[in-house]
């Protein structure tokens, strides 16, 4: 019997180290990668602010947003965990998430030209999880949209909120999912931004809300594979050129 599991367990040795340096270069090569973007020069578009699969889009009415999953209005600044830095948040806008998988670029970019006007981070005791094995399996290998809009994690996770304001006023919303280790960030306050500028990364798998307030074009929608600096996902209305 000793000798069967020997003979067993040397067999298995190649295999076990031959997975133990994929995860390994998956855990601390790939996942850094920093691929080259090109972003598109025109100034009538906001770019992805990331990587990831768009997995909700909302109107915003009132600095609220109405969430059919819990049947209640949920404010702005219960995801941004932060107010508007010139004071009251804009009234009428948009909301974009975008889920990030472990298999997407995890550098964050700016969508837009303008000046950051505040950055916000708020820790919690607890991250959970933003998604259960069969939403992981379908956002990350199938690539089937999962609506994640209003859930927990969502209002509850810890976060990072950069304000951007240029032709439209943004808020690109940082979600950090249970084994996130920590945000980057690459810009300070006052700084401007270009189009595509990377502002931050974000450790493991995560998500970005970004609210828009002005009038866009989405040309993107629910379901979307999008590329952070890269991917047009709105254009702005004539109202607000």
């Amino acid at each position: 019997m000793l000798k069967f599991l020997l003979t067993f367990l040397r067999r298995l040795l190649p295999f076990a180290l031959i997975w133990g340096a994929v995860l390994l270069f998956l855990q601390r090569v790939w996942f850094y990668r920093d691929p080259v973007r090109i972003t598109p020069t025109d100034e009538d578009l906001l770019t992805s602010p990331c990587d990831g699969q768009v997995v909700y889009v909302r109107r915003v009415e009132n600095g609220e947003i109405v969430s059919e999953k819990l049947g209640q209005k949920i404010r702005v600044s219960e995801i941004t965990h932060a107010e508007w830095p010139e004071g009251e948040t804009p009234g009428a806008g948009w909301l974009i998430g975008i889920y990030m998988s472990p298999l997407d670029v995890h550098f964050n970019y700016a969508p837009m030209q303008g000046r950051i006007t505040g950055i916000v981070h708020n820790g919690a005791k607890l991250n959970l999880p933003m998604v259960d094995l069969w939403e992981y399996i379908q956002l990350t290998y199938l690539r089937r949209a999962v609506d994640l809009f209003a859930k927990r994690y969502a209002l509850e996770n810890e976060r990072q909120t950069i304000f951007i304001e240029g032709r439209v006023k943004v808020a690109m919303v940082e979600i950090a999912d249970k084994f996130v280790n920590k945000i980057s960030t690459y810009v300070k306050v006052g700084e401007t931004t270009r189009p595509g500028q990377k502002i931050s990364f974000i450790e493991r798998g995560s998500q970005v809300d970004l609210f828009i307030f002005g009038e866009v074009d989405f040309l993107v929608g629910v379901g979307d594979q999008v590329y952070g600096a890269q991917t047009p996902i709105a254009r702005l209305s004539k109202s607000s050129r």
